[in-house]
Formats: structure tokens, C-alpha cells, sequence
């Protein structure tokens, strides 16, 4: 059954945090234009929802599209321009004007004062429906028709089809706004469309240690850690934690990210070293050392822990090294120093293989870039369609980065699709 609907009609696929912002955002710039929204499960917003352990990372803290920029893998030459029209300063004013304030934690993370994701979920679950946006869920678009005259027919299935009258939608503007996936076969829909997907790989993940010497210090964090992957130009710093399956912590989330298509290549096998005094080098700890054993040489090594490091932490390094418990510094063998020094500043861990950081799955690849006009969201290949969010090929590290990047494009894609509707 066709299911004629006048255009103009913009039709935005996928209920997530770009599917949303683009659909409020073209609805408010062309009040007259018509804008449904249709997502295929029953959730709205699930990935707002469970950020942040339930906080919503809104944004990240940074003072110019270029810092911005600098924190995306994937997409960050392209997005330099997309930030100076909408960024960090935009979605701040675009949330107070929704009665929603972000604070900014020590790190940069910006999150609502409510530290409730619901907070976000909320307002624009509101804008959406103050603005007019139609939106239907379990509703699945089967299949994207181009016509001849620049609009589409989407063949739908779903509680949404039978809303509408009928399985087949016609729309003058298409949002494809689907998050991403892990599987390839995924986007074969987007292919036969006539893009080019750049192979999606997993981001953001942390790094299973099965045989690892930390495997009884779960739960132990350090607030400043360097993580390299041996053999690789891959290395990062920032909190590291020890979890009960290897390293996790964005020092290694962050590795992870700007190294995704290394350790998909490498199979998520090799070794992370993991210097927990990151401001030495080799010849400065040798010197602190030297300098610390005169002048404490009656203390033991082992129940008198250094540069801030955690006491379990600290006894586990001096264990590997073969300290005994009642070793005094001024009694340390050569060996045993050289041996604390090694560890101190290159743990060494056999990665064998990655967990998804929590429930936030990121993936590296998407529509390739080049395809896409990135002031506009628009594709390069097929008139009246737009994209945003993760189905791109752009991803950020972690702390708000990813939400960004939605909010951004979202809003492009929008307001491109009101003015291309004015006339």
C-alpha cells in the first residue's frame, strides 16, 4: 500500500542523541515543514540514557574548535569547521535555554547539575515535542527508495507502518542518524545506496590481561599512569584502574581508541607497558632513587610507598621484584633496585583480547567522510540525504567527546534540511 504523503516531509532515522538534535533542530528552523521521527526498537535515547554510569557526559570543556577537534580519531581535520558553527559554547546555550545546566568536573567532562542522564533524556524528549516532531518507535525502515525527483520511499515495517497508514513513506528530506554498528553486513543498506563505508572496527574498549601480575589489586586506580603498546607508535596518559580482567581506565580507553584499527589488525594481542611515574625517565628515578636511599636508607622498601601510589600497588611492585617484606632501603640489592626500577616504569602486561567499556559501544568506521559535505551533513552522492552521528566515520576519545559529535552534526544536518525545504 502506498501510503501518499505530501511533501515537503523530512523523515530522521534512528531515536538517539543525533537523531534527535537533528530532528529539533530542523523543525524548529522550518516550523513548516513536517518532521518525523522513526526508530526501530522501543527505546529513545538508551545510549543518553546509560552514559556516564547515568550521568550523561554532555560535552567536554574546550576553549576553540581546534582543541575540540584534537580529541577525534576519527574525523578530526573534517570537523574543525562543523565546530566553529556549532560547538562546546552552542550546545551549552542551546541546553540552558532548555532549562538544563552543565557544570564542568576537574577533567573537563561537562555534565548536568542534576547528574541525572534522565535531565538530558528529558529536555529533548520536550524540545522534540514542543517543536512538533512526529515520533514513532518499533517502527523499521526495510528499505530507502530514491526517486527520480529527489525525494525517497521508505518501505517500513513496525507498529510505526501501520500508524501511518500503510508500509511505504514518502519524505522530500531523509536524516540518517542510526548510531553505529560492529558488523559490516550492517550497512550493506547504506552501500546499496551507493556510499562507501570505511569497515567498522570496535573504539573504546579496555584491555583483557588473563595471566596478568596485578590480577589481586581490582579496584585500584591511579590517577596519573602512562600506557604504551610495545612495538607501536600508541601511547596515552591519564587515570588508569586495575579491574578483575586486565587495565581499564580512560588512560587505556583513550589508547584504545586512537589505536583501534592497529589492535583490530593485530588481533587485541601484545604487550601494554605501563609506567606509573610518568614524568621520570630512566636516568631522573635513578637519580630520585640514589638521593632517597641516603636519606631513608632505615625504612623498608616494601611498607613505605612512593609517589603516590597506592600501598597495594606499591607491595605488589616491590613483591615482583623480589623485595623481601622487611628489606630496608639502605639493604637493597643492585638487582632488586634495578628490578623496581623497571617495573616502576614499564610494567609489562600480555594483552590477549578487549571488553566494551560498560555498555557505551563506540565503533571506528561508517559513511567515509569524503562523501559527506560536512557543513551540511549532506551526502556528496545522493541529493535531499543527510547523516549524522556515529554512522559517519568519526568517532572521539572518551569524556564527552562522542555526544559532541552528535549534537553537532544533528544540528547541521537540521537546519540544512529546513532551508533546502523554505523553498
Amino acid at each position: 500500500m502506498n501510503n501518499a504523503v505530501a511533501s515537503p516531509l523530512v523523515a530522521v532515522l534512528g531515536g538517539g542523541a543525533a537523531g534527535f538534535f537533528g530532528a529539533i533542530a530542523c523543525a524548529e528552523a522550518n516550523p513548516n515543514v513536517p518532521v518525523i521521527l522513526l526508530e526501530k526498537t522501543g527505546k529513545l535515547l538508551a545510549k543518553v540514557r546509560i552514559s556516564g554510569g547515568g550521568r550523561c557526559n554532555v560535552t567536554h570543556a574546550c576553549d576553540t574548535p581546534a582543541q575540540l577537534a584534537a580529541h577525534y580519531p576519527r574525523g578530526s581535520k573534517q570537523l574543525k569547521a562543523a565546530f566553529q558553527q556549532f560547538g562546546v559554547a552552542e550546545t551549552i546555550a542551546w541546553f540552558a535555554k532548555r532549562g538544563v545546566a552543565l557544570k564542568t568536573e576537574v577533567d573537563g567532562r561537562m555534565f548536568p547539575t542534576t547528574d541525572s542522564s534522565e535531565t538530558i533524556a528529558r529536555a529533548l524528549e520536550d524540545a522534540a515535542r514542543q517543536a512538533g516532531v512526529r515520533i514513532l518507535t518499533n517502527t523499521s525502515v526495510d528499505k530507502i527508495e530514491p526517486s527520480t525527483d529527489g525525494s525517497f520511499e521508505l518501505v517500513l515495517s513496525g507498529s510505526g507502518a501501520a500508524q501511518l497508514g500503510g508500509g511505504k513513506l514518502r519524505v522530500s528530506r531523509l536524516l540518517v542518524a542510526t548510531g553505529g554498528n560492529p558488523k559490516s553486513t550492517n550497512y550493506d543498506w547504506l552501500r546499496a545506496l551507493g556510499h562507501t563505508i570505511t569497515e567498522p572496527v570496535p573504539s573504546l574498549f579496555t584491555f583483557n590481561i588473563p595471566q596478568s601480575p596485578l590480577s589481586e589489586l581490582m579496584g585500584v586506580s591511579v590517577p596519573h599512569a602512562r600506557v604504551v603498546l610495545a612495538g607501536e607508535k600508541l601511547h596515552y596518559e591519564g587515570p588508569l584502574l586495575v579491574t578483575h580482567w586486565g587495565v581499564s581506565g580512560p588512560a587505556v580507553l583513550k589508547l584504545s581508541a586512537w589505536g583501534a584499527r592497529r589492535l583490530h589488525e593485530l588481533g587485541y594481542v601484545g604487550t601494554a607497558l605501563i609506567s606509573w611515574v610518568p614524568s621520570f625517565t630512566d636516568e631522573t628515578l635513578r637519580t630520585w632513587l640514589q638521593e632517597f636511599r641516603q636519606e631513608n636508607g632505615k625504612k623498608t622498601v616494601a611498607s613505605n610507598p612512593q609517589f603516590g601510589l597506592p600501598q597495594r600497588l606499591w607491595r605488589n611492585l616491590t613483591e615482583q621484584a623480589g623485595i623481601a617484606a622487611d628489606t630496608r632501603w639502605s639493604d637493597l640489592p643492585a638487582k632488586s633496585q634495578n628490578r623496581l626500577l623497571e617495573l616502576l616504569l614499564r610494567t609489562s602486561l600480555a594483552v590477549r583480547g578487549k571488553t566494551t567499556y560498560k555498555e557505551e559501544f563506540v565503533t571506528c568506521g561508517g559513511i567515509s567522510l569524503p562523501e559527506v559535505d560536512l557543513k551540511t551533513m549532506a551526502s556528496r552522492r545522493i541529493p535531499n540525504l543527510h547523516f549524522a552521528g556515529e554512522v559517519l566515520d568519526i568517532d572521539g576519545i572518551t569524556g564527552g567527546f562522542n555526544f559532541q559529535a552528535a549534537w553537532t552534526t544533528g544540528f547541521l544536518a537540521g537546519q540544512a534540511m529546513a532551508k533546502e525545504n523554505e523553498g
